[in-house]
């Protein structure tokens, strides 16, 4: 190469706008290309080029926020021009990078995308309007007059639609709701927010239907927002009770059933309060919160079902449904007035087999011989009933009174259920020799009733058919409970029902495999 070649190149790289138009394809390259996909770094190279872009214009005399003097040459203008126009573009650039990593680090970007695109719009219109003030020369005032008139005539046209953006808007600036919470609104439309556009608030209903809502609908509507400020919910439920009992023995009935569900957050702690007495009923209120909206169908369907089991435990009456004022003796806690008188007459261990699945299949016989067996135990608060690796020799029923199943795993103690009137459990180690997932302690004082293997191996060896039934219920409990992420394992594969029956007929002793019923 020449010294003149040399020496040209030299005098081209000198060049101001040479100099601006590398500066300006070396930043597109690298924030526009290179670094799209990382916004943090991209946002850095964005100010980065920008800077070093203003400080050589700077350099060469060119201000690009003042317009040109008008002795300026012709051909230098446009170059100027030029120069002009390619540092405003990267200030927007710049500027949209600041909003764009803002609402990436805000982790909303969903959420903020109506305000995003509002900011950015403004952004452009600002350079746009600062290129024509500062490199065409022309009285931006003069031009925002005249356009609107234009503005005026378009905003009555797109009346209906403006007022949707415009509602957008305040309601993405106020933040009434955000993406993924539960919204109700005065005139019954409720559903989770799925996203909020320049028109519309889009729902997903409790029937998994789309709701399309406009915005300027929404921002005139009263709304509730049933996940704010926090995600639980609270619920209330009315239960009325006849005045057998006094209503301080109701209240701690009702305390019960709160404590022994399941599916209500415990902190903040459930509360009971009577809210009528007469001569007929006791009306009391049950106030509980779950941990989302969506869990409180759930959560009603566990309490209703536990207010009916403690209710038969402590012989409470509910107040029946048909007539309010109906005789006590007419009604109880379920069933016909034959259906009652019969189940009166039916001791105490009948009854808890009667609600044992386990036991479904034994003949009213086969229920009498085992419930002549069954033990009574009783246990106080806070006592441990058994405790965690345990095998069990017996099915133990609950009477009455609460418990709580616990297991220690890595030095911390997880809650897996609480147990309530009605649910048994040892049948594990008493079927199949399993050992018991977690300890159960006393949350109440608790009555438990106990069927020790000796009582149920006579029956097995006299009817061994009942091993494949109890095998059946039992392995389809297990796989209900593996369903519902409730323990990993009891020894026992799910529907593995001809492992269980040799296995229980090894433990039970059972010869042989025939058997009438």
């Amino acid at each position: 190469m020449s010294v003149v070649q040399s020496e040209t190149i030299l005098q081209l790289l000198a060049d101001p706008m040479v100099q601006t138009g590398l500066m300006a394809v070396a930043g597109a390259l690298v924030t526009r290309v290179a670094l799209r996909h990382h916004p943090a770094k991209r946002l850095f190279g964005q100010v980065l080029f920008f800077a070093a872009l203003t400080a050589l214009l700077l350099y060469h005399g060119i201000v690009p926020y003042q317009a040109a003097p008008p002795e300026t040459a012709a051909l230098q203008h446009v170059f100027v021009g030029i120069a002009k126009i390619i540092w405003w573009i990267n200030a927007a650039w710049a500027l949209i990078a600041f909003v764009r990593v803002f609402l990436i680090f805000e982790k909303q970007p969903r959420e903020g995308r109506l305000i995003q695109d509002l900011v950015v719009g403004t952004i452009y219109l600002g350079a746009l309007l600062s290129v024509v003030a500062y490199v065409f020369s022309v009285p931006v005032g003069t031009l925002v007059a005249t356009s609107g008139v234009v503005a005026i005539i378009i905003g009555l046209a797109l009346q209906s639609t403006l007022s949707d953006v415009f509602s957008g808007v305040a309601l993405n600036i106020g933040r009434p709701y955000a993406v993924g919470d539960w919204i109700v609104l005065n005139d019954g439309i409720e559903g989770r927010v799925l996203e909020t556009n320049w028109r519309a608030t889009h729902l997903l209903n409790g029937a998994n239907d789309l709701v399309v809502l406009p915005n300027s609908s929404l921002a005139k509507a009263t709304l509730t927002n049933m996940s704010s400020p926090e995600r639980s919910h609270g619920v209330k439920l009315m239960v009325s009770l006849l005045p057998t009992k006094p209503p301080r023995v109701l209240v701690e009935a009702m305390r019960d059933v709160l404590l022994s569900c399941n599916a209500t957050l415990k902190s903040p702690p459930p509360a009971v309060q009577i809210k009528k007495l007469t001569g007929t009923s006791i009306d009391i209120e049950l106030s509980f919160r779950v941990t989302d909206i969506s869990r409180s169908g759930a959560a009603r369907n566990e309490l209703f079902d536990l207010i009916y089991r403690h209710a038969l435990a402590n012989d409470l009456k509910l107040v029946p449904i048909a007539d309010d004022q109906a005789a006590p003796a007419t009604m109880s806690s379920g069933g016909t007035r034959s259906e009652i008188e019969t189940s009166r007459h039916r001791t105490t261990p009948l009854r808890l087999l009667d609600a044992v699945p386990l036991f479904a299949t034994l003949t009213e016989d086969e229920k009498e011989v085992l419930a002549a067996a069954m033990v009574r135990r009783t246990f106080r608060k806070n006592e441990i009933v058994v405790e965690q690796g345990t095998t069990l020799q017996s099915l133990m029923v609950l009477r009455s009174g609460v418990a709580v199943v616990t297991r220690a795993k890595a030095r911390q103690e997880i809650e897996l259920g609480r147990l309530a009137p009605g649910d048994f459990f040892g049948e594990g180690g008493l079927l199949t020799g399993a050992k018991e997932p977690g300890t159960i302690k006393a949350l109440t004082l608790v009555v438990i009733y106990e069927i020790a293997q000796p009582s149920l191996a006579p029956l097995m060896q006299d009817r061994p058919v009942i091993a494949e039934d109890l095998a059946m219920i039992f392995a389809r409990r297990m796989d209900n409970e593996r369903q519902r992420s409730l323990p990993e394992s009891r020894a026992v594969e799910p529907g593995s029902v001809q492992r269980l029956v040799e296995r229980m007929r090894h433990i039970f002793d059972i010869k042989h495999a025939g058997g009438d019923a």
